[in-house]
């Protein structure tokens, strides 16, 4: 499977792994008052749709197989950071979810030419990907629940010559409150996430009440997924000059989870 990098698109991957939703799912670690209700038939389909508005933008999307022993395993973006030079395992902060990381490993010797160099983060520190915001200038990761500054000095050392910077964070994960878009762009929920810790970047601003839908995937070509349901975000992000892209999540936030949660993307710039 080749990366193949296309000129003229503007985001940072080409290629994303997902994994389907187990049908253990509905088991996954969740504060949402509404976790007991989650529907496993409903996350599948909604899964499907994703991974279609994916493929629909030119995306090359990699299936791997659903982990049923591993609840959460369907947020992929958790286990690692992946780039097309250097990729780095996490180690779970969350110790029943600790084992994604060698079943991810493992997945990935059959792409050994388009992920690079498998880095691991090792005890005491914890790294989780929701924590990592990448950037075209660098990496901001959040200091949370769930990642130490252990797993950040691993991850910046795995890293070198790549900016690696720590941003203080009480939210679950950093990507529930901010995300990078394009041009020096982020969308950003400044009452979650303080906007001087970003310094150089433009912002879109969003309220606390619409926070969830900061957790947003940039597309390429001025294309922006998003969760459904939040026509402020649709309307601040149509004038900044962006289209957006509504995907129905419900059953995926009532796990926690959100739009970037459901990918892995493999970055050109790592």
């Amino acid at each position: 499977m080749a990366s193949g990098k296309s000129a003229k698109l503007d985001r940072l991957f080409d290629v994303a792994l997902v994994r389907p939703p187990p049908n253990s799912y509905s088991n996954c670690i969740s504060t949402n008052p509404a976790r007991s209700e989650i529907d496993v038939v409903l996350a599948k389909e909604q899964h499907r749709t994703y991974v279609s508005l994916l493929k629909e933008s030119g995306v090359t999307v990699v299936t791997l197989p659903a982990v049923e022993d591993y609840p959460d395993s369907v947020f992929l973006q958790d286990p690692a950071v992946l780039g097309t030079v250097r990729s780095v395992l996490g180690r779970f902060g969350a110790q029943s979810r600790r084992g994604e990381e060698e079943a991810l490993r493992l997945d990935l010797k059959k792409y050994e030419e388009t992920v690079g160099k498998l880095n691991q983060v090792k005890a005491p520190g914890t790294l989780e990907g929701g924590d990592i915001l990448v950037t075209n200038t660098g990496l901001f990761v959040g200091k949370s629940q769930r990642t130490n500054p252990d797993g950040i000095g691993q991850l910046a050392g795995f890293l070198p010559g790549m900016k690696v910077k720590p941003v203080m964070t009480k939210l679950f994960h950093l990507l529930c409150g901010v995300t990078y878009l394009s041009d020096g762009i982020m969308i950003i929920s400044p009452q979650l996430i303080e906007k001087s810790n970003f310094p150089g970047f433009r912002f879109i601003e969003i309220p606390e009440k619409d926070a969830y839908s900061c957790d947003a995937l940039y597309l390429g070509e001025r294309r922006v997924l998003i969760p459904s349901g939040f026509p402020y975000t649709v309307t601040q992000l149509k004038k900044a000059g962006y289209v957006t892209v509504e995907v129905d999540v419900s059953e995926f936030y009532k796990g926690d989870g959100g739009v970037t949660c459901l990918s892995s993307p493999i970055y050109t710039i790592l």
